[in-house]
C-alpha cells in the first residue's frame, strides 16, 4: 500500500500541474494581457515538457536507476512551481510550464518503470489499476481546489500548492522509495545506443500498436481537457466553481473505469478489455458530436456523454500500457516507458491544439467534439492493427 502511495503522488505531480489552474484559465488570460489561445498553449506547452522530458529521463533512469532522475526531477519541478507565481507575461510563463513539464516527467515515466521492475502480467493490470485509483485523485481534486482557491487569493496561489506537493514527493522519494533497478541490471545508453534501442522498439507493432492506441486516446482525453473549461463558461454558461465540480463529475467516470477494469482482470483477457474501453469512448464521443451539431447539446447531455468518455479511459490506460511494456526486458523498461510517454504526451497535445483552430480562434463544443471523434477513431484503427499483430505473433 505504502508502494502505491508514493508511486501515485509522483504520478499525480503532472495531472495536479495540467489540471488544478483550469478554472483560471480566463482569470489569467485578463491578468497576463493575453488571448485564449496563448493560454491553452501553456498547457500545450507543458504536456510537450512532459513528452521530451521523459524520452531523456527515461534512459537515464535505466543507466542510473530510478530514485536519482526522481530526485532531481522532484526539485526542479519545484524550483518552477514557485517562478511561475512571478511571470510577468505569457510568453515567459510558456516557457516555464515547458521546463516544469520536463521536470515533472520524471514521475510518469520512472512509476511505471517502477512497476514494469516490479511486477509482470496481471499482476501488473492489478497494480496500475490500483495505481489509477490514487492517480485519478489528482485531476478529480485538482479542479476543484484551483476553483476554490480563486475565491480566497488569485490564479498564483495554484503554483504554491504545486510547490508544496513537489516537496512532498521529493521527501516521499528520498525516505520511501527503494531502488527497484539493480545495478547489474542497469544500462547506460550514449546517443547511438539509445537511438538502435528506440529503433527496435519502434518496429515492433506489439508495442508500437498499443502506444499509439494510448496516444490517440490521450489526445481525445486531452482535448477535453483543454478546451472544456472556455467551452463550459462561455458556451455553456456556467461558473468556474460550477465547470470545477462538472470536472470532478467527469473525473469520477474515470475512477470508475479504473476499477470496474481491475474487478475484471483474470475474468477477461487484457487486449478484450481494451477494445470495450475503445468502443466505450468512440460511442460516447460520436452521440457528443451529434448532439452538438443538432443543437441538442443540454449541459448535463455533455456532461454525461463525457463522463462516459472518461470512463472508457479508465480502460484504455492500464490496458494500453501493459500491452505495451508487458515482454519487455528491464534493461530497455526506462526508455520504453519514456518512449511511450512521449508519444502519448506529444499526441495528446497536438491533437487537443486542432480544437482551436476555428475561424474565431477559439475552441466551440463542436469543434471539442469532432476533434475527440478523429482522435478516438484512429485509435480504433491503432488497435485493430495491434490485434492483428498478436495474432500473428500466436500463429
Amino acid at each position: 500500500m505504502l508502494l502505491v502511495l508514493v508511486l501515485g503522488v509522483l504520478a499525480a505531480v503532472g495531472p495536479l500541474a495540467t489540471d488544478m489552474y483550469l478554472p483560471a484559465f480566463p482569470q489569467i488570460a485578463e491578468d497576463l494581457s493575453a488571448s485564449e489561445a496563448q493560454i491553452q498553449l501553456t498547457l500545450t506547452s507543458i504536456m510537450l515538457g512532459l513528452a521530451v522530458g521523459q524520452l531523456v529521463i527515461g534512459p537515464m533512469s535505466d543507466a542510473w536507476g530510478r530514485r536519482v532522475p526522481l530526485l532531481v526531477g522532484g526539485a526542479v519541478f519545484t524550483v518552477t512551481s514557485v517562478l511561475c507565481v512571478f511571470v510577468p507575461d505569457v510568453t515567459l510563463f510558456v516557457a516555464l510550464r515547458f521546463v516544469q513539464g520536463m521536470a515533472g516527467a520524471a514521475g510518469a515515466v520512472i512509476s511505471r518503470a517502477v512497476v514494469r521492475d516490479l511486477f509482470k502480467g496481471d499482476d501488473a493490470v492489478r497494480f496500475f489499476s490500483r495505481l489509477a485509483l490514487v492517480m485519478m485523485l489528482a485531476p478529480l481534486l485538482a479542479p476543484l481546489a484551483g476553483a476554490q482557491l480563486l475565491l480566497v487569493g488569485p490564479w498564483q496561489l495554484s503554483f504554491w500548492v504545486l510547490a508544496v506537493m513537489s516537496a512532498v514527493s521529493f521527501v516521499l522519494v528520498l525516505f520511501w522509495l527503494p531502488e527497484s533497478l539493480p545495478v547489474g541490471e542497469r544500462r547506460a545508453q550514449g546517443p547511438r545506443v539509445l537511438a538502435s534501442t528506440v529503433a527496435v522498439l519502434a518496429r515492433q507493432s506489439r508495442f508500437l500498436g498499443p502506444v499509439l492506441t494510448l496516444g490517440l486516446s490521450f489526445g481525445m482525453l486531452f482535448t477535453y481537457v483543454s478546451a472544456f473549461s472556455f467551452v463550459a463558461q462561455h458556451e455553456l454558461g456556467v461558473s468556474a466553481q460550477t465547470y470545477a465540480w462538472l470536472f470532478a463529475v467527469n473525473s469520477l467516470g474515470m475512477l470508475a473505469g479504473t476499477q470496474v477494469n481491475g474487478f475484471l482482470v483474470g475474468r477477461m483477457e487484457t487486449l478484450r478489455r481494451l477494445g470495450l474501453g475503445l468502443l466505450l469512448g468512440l460511442g460516447a464521443v460520436s452521440a457528443l458530436l451529434v448532439s452538438a451539431v443538432v443543437g441538442a447539446a443540454s449541459l448535463w447531455l455533455v456532461v454525461g456523454l463525457l463522463a462516459l468518455m472518461m470512463f472508457s479511459t479508465g480502460f484504455i490506460m492500464p490496458n494500453a500500457t501493459v500491452t505495451a511494456l508487458d515482454g519487455q526486458p528491464a534493461a530497455v523498461a526506462g526508455t520504453a516507458s519514456a518512449l511511450m510517454g512521449a508519444l502519448q504526451f506529444a499526441l495528446g497535445g497536438g491533437v487537443a491544439a486542432l480544437a482551436g483552430l476555428t475561424p474565431s480562434g477559439e475552441a466551440s463544443l463542436v469543434s471539442m467534439a469532432t476533434v475527440m471523434l478523429g482522435a478516438a477513431v484512429l485509435a480504433m484503427v491503432s488497435y485493430v492493427w495491434t490485434v492483428r499483430s498478436a495474432v500473428r505473433v500466436r500463429v
